[in-house]
């Protein structure tokens, strides 16, 4: 009965909740519960620690207000986890460079938390993984490192996260949470412990291995279609079809889903489908549809670095050491995060035909994207004499961008833009002369 009352105790703030992990996903998560409960908030990095301790927040997703307001107890000392009962990890799970899954992030939080677990908690995990790791994986190294037994000593279950990095309308709060517990007592308060933050309600998986499987193909299903946006894009861009009007025309049919070509970065849609293809070719299944989609969007950067110089050469440019400009490089609009852009990509791609170019992101943070990449970010104001502008993440601020603003941009000869989310008029731009590219 002792984990029948463990929610009333965090309600009536006689027990403490943990997040191990405070990014994109844990923080909000952290800041949201503690309106309602006692929470301790854990990450290893102290810079960043010491960021929320004086109010601001790194990741905009909460804002500096709420930094400031919050009731968190942010602390990189592990051992104020064991002031916890119920812990939440959300640590993120990357991909090696071969595209098998880097669970060193989640093995490692589960030793940190292993230490410090004590008797009577629930552990419940975020990270998206493939079915089976919170069980097969995080359960024996939690037991080893607490010298406790899962099942009498203490319980777990999963929760996938579904933030959405940028996304101001679908909120921890607005968007329904998959809950999941090891037996039906621990679900129950799995279940009222999210509930106490998701107005949206929650869903009861039957499984723990059920509920991971519905995280990677949700973020599969949407690589999928995306790749199929892009292979549209590549024939009917040979066919001389403009695709953004191909969609708009098919859109009107009711069942069409609205999927748009463009460049997939990120920790989820380019990831998490590995994760599923990678446990299925340890049961001796491989993968056909999910990795031939993730093959066409791995390629995207260099297919738009290809034609940035059809396009220059077209425009009798020279190639090597052409005055190029890129507006952007995070991994999607209006977020500050640069780690996993496809950016990357096509600035490598052109690196390879000697055209070295310019990059300005108002948004970005710029110090992450000089440590992870080595990139200096320029002035959107000193970009002058260009001979192409590629126009590469549809922030709000770009969208705002006039045809006499982009003109400055621009040196002699016919002017080369490429508009990859097409987000500027089409018909106005080659009205004026542009030599004007979209997905």
């Amino acid at each position: 009965m002792m984990y029948k009352s463990l929610y009333e105790k965090l309600v009536a703030r006689e027990e403490t909740l943990s997040l191990v992990g405070l990014g994109y996903v844990g923080m909000p998560i952290a800041v949201a519960f503690a309106k309602k409960i006692n929470v301790v908030g854990f990450d290893l990095n102290t810079s960043k620690i010491e960021l929320y301790k004086n109010g601001i927040d790194p990741t905009r997703e909460v804002g500096d207000e709420a930094i400031k307001a919050s009731t968190v107890e942010f602390t990189a000392d592990e051992s104020m986890l064991r002031k916890a009962k119920f812990h939440i990890v959300a640590v993120p799970t990357p991909v090696n460079d071969d595209h098998t899954p880097d669970l060193s992030p989640v093995e490692g939080a589960s030793r940190i938390l292993g230490r410090n677990l004590t008797k009577g908690s629930i552990v419940v995990f975020e990270s998206t993984v493939y079915p089976g790791v919170t069980e097969e994986v995080c359960v024996p190294i939690l037991e080893k490192e607490s010298g406790l037994k899962c099942g009498v000593d203490f319980k777990i279950g999963y929760s996938p996260e579904r933030i959405n990095p940028g996304d101001k309308v679908h909120r921890l709060e607005t968007i329904t949470k998959i809950v999941s517990g090891m037996d039906e007592e621990t679900l129950d308060v799995v279940a009222k412990v999210y509930e106490l933050v998701v107005e949206a309600g929650v869903h009861r998986a039957e499984s723990i291995k059920v509920a991971e499987a519905a995280k990677v193909i949700e973020n599969s299903q949407r690589d999928i279609n995306i790749a199929f946006m892009n292979e549209l894009s590549i024939i009917f861009n040979k066919m001389g079809i403009d695709t953004q009007s191909v969609l708009k025309a098919a859109g009107t049919k009711w069942n069409f889903l609205k999927f748009y070509p463009g460049l997939v970065g990120g920790h989820c849609i380019g990831v998490d489908p590995y994760y599923l293809t990678y446990k299925a070719e340890m049961l001796g299944y491989h993968s056909q549809i999910i990795l031939s989609g993730r093959r066409i969007n791995d390629d995207m950067g260099k297919y738009v670095a290809e034609n940035v110089v059809k396009n220059l050469i077209t425009a009798d440019k020279a190639v090597k050491n052409a005055k190029v400009a890129v507006l952007g490089f995070t991994f999607k609009e209006d977020c500050p995060d640069t780690r996993n852009t496809k950016i990357i990509d096509i600035v490598n791609e052109l690196g390879e035909y000697g055209i070295h170019p310019v990059i300005a992101d108002p948004e970005a943070d710029a110090e992450e994207a000089e440590r992870l990449y080595g990139m200096k970010f320029v002035d959107m104001s000193t970009i002058k004499e260009m001979d192409a502008v590629i126009l590469a993440v549809a922030h709000a601020k770009f969208k705002d961008l006039t045809m006499e603003n982009m003109d400055k941009m621009f040196g002699k000869g016919q002017k080369v833009l490429l508009d990859l989310k097409g987000v500027l008029d089409r018909k106005a731009y080659e009205a004026a002369g542009y030599s004007y590219w979209r997905l």
